[in-house]
């Protein structure tokens, strides 16, 4: 069984993700994509009220479940267009140790902060200076297989560079970059790699 493409669009809250995620299930021809948001996966668990810590442990286990239910539907076929915020360290590192890096096309969403915050406070469903305070650490790690900026170009626009670059992914991926760097696999024992994922 082919496994499924995965088009992974990182980025601040407010950056565009989401309508860029909309407009390539709109125009992607070439299969069956499925959009996987972070957002939807949250808005899942019940309403029960937690403490900080709890709260934070079920974040934590929600992001993990999160990433391996974007491998889980790709091993078996499906194209994904994943919308993620990279804003903890070991959310990368989860995803570099669970997701196959050749199929997934890295693309980093970038806004500029006057706009992300005009955009949080239009919304109003957004902690005021979220945005702001992703903004140094969604992109720390510095590689990407495409970048696209929404204060300057649509969704659409954006949405159509990708589905271009989609069947040219470049050799070896951001992903396959990323993850020698981070994970050093062949140098890692596998338990020492989950540690690494306490980092951050």
């Amino acid at each position: 069984m082919t496994s499924g493409r995965i088009i992974f669009l990182n980025g601040t809250s407010s950056s565009g993700k989401s309508s860029i995620a909309r407009e390539l299930l709109d125009i992607l021809d070439d299969g069956v994509f499925f959009h996987l948001a972070v957002d939807s996966f949250n808005a899942m668990r019940s309403k029960r009220e937690l403490g900080a810590e709890e709260l934070d442990a079920a974040l934590r286990r929600t992001r993990m479940g999160f990433h391996r239910s974007i491998a889980a539907m790709a091993e078996v076929g499906n194209d994904i267009v994943v919308d993620h915020v990279l804003s903890e360290p070991w959310r990368l590192l989860d995803c570099l140790t669970v997701l196959p890096p050749e199929d997934v096309l890295f693309v980093g969403v970038h806004c500029q902060l006057d706009e992300l915050a005009r955009r949080e406070l239009a919304r109003g469903d957004r902690p005021p200076g979220l945005a702001a305070h992703q903004y140094d650490l969604v992109h720390a790690h510095g590689d990407y297989d495409l970048e696209c900026d929404t204060s300057t170009a649509g969704p659409r626009e954006c949405a159509q560079r990708i589905k271009e670059l989609l069947p040219h992914r470049p050799n070896p991926t951001a992903f396959t970059r990323l993850r020698r760097r981070h994970l050093m696999d062949s140098q890692v024992p596998p338990t020492a790699k989950h540690d690494l994922l306490d980092l951050g």
